[in-house]
């Protein structure tokens, strides 16, 4: 309706306009009844008429015409009316002059806070997300925000945010929500598996935060927790004492494994002692048959007192047989 009123307003201007070119350079004639006579219209005025008027009405055209790019959406504000109303992806007419549009990104966008030189929305700067645990000792985050925004909301975001939402709502409630729940756990919780369970409740408190106002949350992703360096050294010697300790105690499983061995074999040694004792005392020449058994094989014949001479091959044969 407005790009017709506006269409209409350009083809009536455009009619003055030529009306008053032509008159104006028309030389005024009277007869003798004192009647005026309108000659031809000058070739000057007819130009003038013929081109203006369908360039003016080409030019209006030219910019009520809009195209949205694809995944956008264009707010526009009549300034006549004081309306807002909601352009969609594709061609649409926009009333010219009178019409103030912002155009906005409905796709998933993504807002990166990172320390790492080059990351980020602030890439020039260190944008870690520093808080303080439990126990008061700080941690940086760097975390990455996937957000969209609801269409059905885009009107009333523009009317009281503005196309800097991510500074004014997105930014400042990911902060906040982070230094609240990081300083509920202690530092080794951030630190170790405990990570994944701290990034679904800072998901769930964002949402709960941000999403009434038309800001959809998809995804808060914990990249990296940074340490300052006094703490990372502390750490660091605290596994090496831990590495130390590992094998310490490894050793003294060893040493403890050893001596147990050690005990057993002397258990078996003494038994073996109580049995060759019992069969001496039945037999005081069992001695005699240890002797000979330990002896090498190159020994034929021993002399075990002056009056007897032993046949050691005869001795082993006949235990042999």
């Amino acid at each position: 309706m407005a790009v017709f009123l506006v269409l209409l307003f350009v083809a009536i201007a455009g009619s003055v306009v030529y009306r008053t070119l032509t008159r104006g350079g028309v030389l005024r004639v009277h007869d003798r009844d004192g009647r005026t006579i309108v000659p031809g219209v000058p070739p000057l005025g007819r130009l003038v008429g013929g081109v203006l008027g369908p360039l003016i009405i080409l030019i209006v055209l030219a910019t009520s015409v809009r195209v949205v790019a694809v995944g956008h959406a264009l707010v526009v504000f009549n300034t006549l009316t004081r309306r807002f109303h909601l352009a969609r992806q594709g061609i649409n007419f926009i009333a010219p002059f009178i019409s103030a549009t912002q155009d906005y990104d409905l796709r998933r966008l993504e807002y990166t806070m990172s320390g790492v030189s080059g990351e980020g929305r602030k890439s020039n700067i260190d944008d870690s997300l520093w808080s303080p645990t439990q126990e008061g000792l700080q941690v940086g985050i760097d975390l990455t925000v996937w957000h969209h925004v609801d269409p059905d909301r885009l009107v009333s975001i523009h009317q009281k945010i503005g196309p800097d939402y991510e500074d004014k709502i997105i930014r400042p409630a990911v902060r906040s929500v982070i230094r609240l729940v990081i300083s509920e756990y202690a530092v080794m919780d951030v630190y170790s598996a405990r990570r994944a369970q701290i990034q679904d409740e800072i998901n769930r408190k964002i949402k709960q935060l941000v999403e009434k106002d038309g800001f959809m949350i998809d995804e808060v992703v914990l990249r990296d927790v940074r340490f300052t360096p006094e703490f990372s050294k502390a750490i660091e010697a605290k596994q090496i004492a831990q590495q130390a300790a590992e094998q310490m105690n490894y050793t003294l499983q060893k040493e403890q494994k050893e001596a147990e061995r050690k005990v057993i074999e002397a258990r078996g040694r003494a038994n073996a002692i109580d049995v060759i004792n019992l069969a001496l005392a039945k037999n005081p020449n069992y001695i005699k048959y240890l002797y000979v058994d330990k002896l090498s094989d190159k020994v034929d014949v021993i002399v075990s007192d002056q009056s007897t001479i032993m046949d050691l091959k005869g001795i082993l044969g006949s235990r042999q047989k």
